[in-house]
């Protein structure tokens, strides 16, 4: 019988007898801003399991420039340590010290803590489990250096983790040719209580786009696919929701004023939950034009709220509309063929709109952060060792 097995389903078991998981992360809250998914999986994670976070310090953050080395954030234990080299892969060897007690080592993303535990499985001996999130196969920076080093590096580090949880299908059927069922598909958590079924009753001629402003969002697609629409009928209107990342919100505001869009096309450059759903409540319609796996997490977002969408046909979006079929898709590259999509879209709301909204609200439930655990869950199950394991001493300490 498995840790997982003995004690994992039993709430009532004291904490020091639950399962020990150390999760690996190159940062984590309050230090950065995009962790927020690995802080949730650990919360809800933590009703079952001792939860630990081993993380990198990071200098450079005002906000995690004072925090001590040893921490506790919404009730979860967090171990920074050193990490040498740039940010992107920091050389942190201190991770193995702090790995030496756990039942399993999860670690999230490629790095060198992916790496270095991966090659020195020998002297820690724990089980290693990996969660995938696309930044493999999304990388625009350093690409071809990236390419190189996957298939050098990564591709022989993978061998080592019993499991490698995938969040998209995409990922998974990158790393099934290389680990093979060892891959699983977990999907993308998401917090689908926070726009829950908010979007507008009636079918309306309203799109709502929401993710950073940046060029990999390709808004300028959208404002083409919006001089077309405009014309056509005086209801059509984008509102575009984002933080600017890379792309300037005073020049979107221009370009929008001079393609002649003011009345059609609003920006709202803000995060705010609230202003988010306000807008969503005069909207039935989510589009992204969107070349990145990132915007995954909206599309998933704008089901919960009842939006229905209408998304690029890129990989990540192909494989989520081959899952649910009731979503949409377009090449945002052609503004007359986008714009019919858009009105199809809202004639299938017109004429089945209660049916869509259902169906998109049950499919929006199974992201649900609590569902997501619940598979790593299953997943820990069939990793974990069994509880009478032979102590093993790593560097000096007892495991």
């Amino acid at each position: 019988m498995t840790l997982a097995q003995a004690h994992g389903r039993d709430f009532n078991i004291p904490d020091e007898r639950r399962p020990l998981i150390a999760h690996v992360v190159r940062e984590f809250l309050p230090a950065s801003e995009g962790t927020d998914a690995v802080a949730t999986l650990c919360r809800q994670l933590s009703r079952r399991y001792r939860i630990r976070v081993v993380t990198c310090e990071n200098p450079a953050s005002e906000i995690a420039g004072n925090r001590p080395a040893r921490d506790t954030i919404d009730g979860l234990e967090i171990v920074r340590i050193a990490g040498a080299g740039n940010s992107v892969y920091p050389a942190a060897l201190e991770v193995f010290r702090h790995i030496a007690d756990a039942d399993l080592v999860h670690v999230h993303g490629v790095d060198f803590c992916f790496d270095a535990l991966a090659w020195g499985r020998f002297l820690h001996r724990r089980p290693l489990v990996a969660t995938i999130s696309g930044n493999v196969r999304h990388a625009s920076r350093h690409e071809e250096m990236k390419k190189l080093w996957f298939s050098l590096v990564t591709r022989r580090s993978c061998k080592a983790y019993s499991r490698i949880a995938c969040s998209s299908e995409p990922d998974h059927r990158l790393f099934d040719t290389i680990v093979g069922n060892r891959a699983a598909s977990i999907g993308s958590g998401a917090d689908v209580a926070k726009f829950a079924n908010c979007a507008a009753l009636d079918a309306r001629r309203r799109i709502v786009t929401i993710g950073g402003l940046s060029s990999e969002a390709r808004l300028d697609r959208l404002l083409d696919v919006m001089q077309v629409l405009a014309p056509r009928h005086p209801d059509w209107h984008l509102d575009i929701i984002g933080t600017p990342s890379g792309v300037d919100g005073q020049t979107l505001e221009a370009d929008i004023r001079s393609r002649g869009l003011s009345r059609h096309v609003s920006l709202q450059a803000s995060d705010d939950h609230c202003t988010i759903r306000n807008t969503m409540a005069r909207a039935s319609l989510f589009a992204s034009a969107s070349d990145s796996a990132g915007s995954r997490l909206a599309v998933i977002e704008a089901m919960s709220a009842g939006l229905l969408p209408v998304l690029n046909s890129n990989d990540t979006f192909r494989a989520l509309a081959t899952a649910h079929p009731v979503l949409m898709l377009t090449d945002f590259s052609g503004a007359q063929r986008s714009a019919k999509a858009l009105e199809a879209a809202f004639a299938r709301l017109v004429a089945q709109g209660t049916g869509i909204r259902e169906e998109l609200l049950g499919i929006s439930r199974s992201y649900a952060w609590d569902k997501v655990a619940e598979r790593y869950g299953a997943l820990y199950d069939k990793v974990l060792p069994d509880p009478e394991r032979v102590p093993i001493c790593v560097y000096g300490e007892l495991a």
